[in-house]
């Protein structure tokens, strides 16, 4: 049955949002609503344009017979900005301070809408650069690793530190925990991830680097490519970080016990992905 153009326009932003970075072709869309591709394209145009101006995303359009529509989502440097400055709010609470100076950080991370725009803020820095998998570690890391995944629209990959039956063969790595020196060990299942993947690394909180060294360390072992590591916290860190390269949502600058206080400022990712430090645009 024909469409009307309202109910077109409404079906295929909610298709698009649901297959973001995968290209439709007009051909699928005039099919699904006994449209003529003339008619598509216009709706098209609507939809390009109402994203780019409410910074919902890119809607790419490619002509020719191969040719379609793909929807690239990213978030504005203003709402990313807006965002993190919520978030250090939230951090700032002096009800997160835990006994040992530790900063308590699950509840955000177990709330869908901050774990959408986490998802969003860390695909956007990932806009112009392939990657095939999500990697992160057990557990805390997982939602993160779940929503970049769906924006991306690609698989993630769970590193743990004790093997799982279920898991079959897995390749695993000892690595130095940046804060602790320890030597732990951390493995993947090998059909977790394909020789050559190009793979982006997140967690929700960094210290010294361990960690994220690890997953380096085994993303070599797949002989996989590491895209880049972002992380939704980083801690206060006198000592020699493991890693560099890296990017942080939020850093907890001071934990002051005795007083009760937590201090949090933006981490480097407004200025890595925008070029701007908070409130100097």
């Amino acid at each position: 049955m024909k469409t009307r153009r309202s109910d077109r326009l409404v079906d295929m932003t909610r298709y698009l949002l649901e297959h973001p970075r995968t290209l439709v072709s007009l051909k699928f869309f005039g099919e699904r609503y006994e449209s003529a591709k003339s008619s598509i394209s216009e709706d098209l145009g609507i939809l390009k344009r109402t994203f780019q101006e409410r910074g919902t995303g890119i809607l790419e359009t490619l002509p020719g017979a191969t040719g379609g529509a793909r929807f690239i989502p990213y978030i504005l440097r203003e709402d990313a900005e807006n965002f993190i400055a919520q978030i250090i709010g939230e951090v700032n609470d002096e009800s997160r301070l835990l006994p040992g100076g530790y900063v308590y950080l699950s509840d955000l991370l177990s709330r869908p809408d901050i774990l959408r725009q986490v998802g969003r803020l860390i695909a956007t820095q990932y806009l112009n650069q392939d990657v095939d998998a999500v990697m992160t570690v057990a557990t805390k890391g997982i939602p993160i690793a779940q929503s970049v995944a769906t924006y991306l629209n690609v698989p993630f990959v769970i590193v743990r530190n004790d093997s799982h039956i279920t898991e079959g063969s897995t390749v695993s790595v000892n690595y130095v925990s940046g804060s602790s020196k320890r030597i732990e060990k951390m493995e993947l299942s090998r059909r977790s991830l394909q020789e050559g993947a190009n793979v982006l690394v997140v967690d929700d909180f960094m210290k010294g680097g361990g960690t994220l060294n690890g997953m380096r360390s085994l993303i070599n072992e797949f002989d996989a490519h590491l895209v880049g590591m972002t992380v939704f916290a980083e801690g206060e860190f006198t000592g020699h970080r493991l890693v560099d390269n890296y990017t942080s949502l939020v850093k907890v600058n001071a934990v002051d016990v005795n007083n009760q206080t937590i201090a949090a400022q933006p981490g480097n990712y407004l200025s890595t992905v925008f070029g701007t430090e908070m409130g100097n645009k």
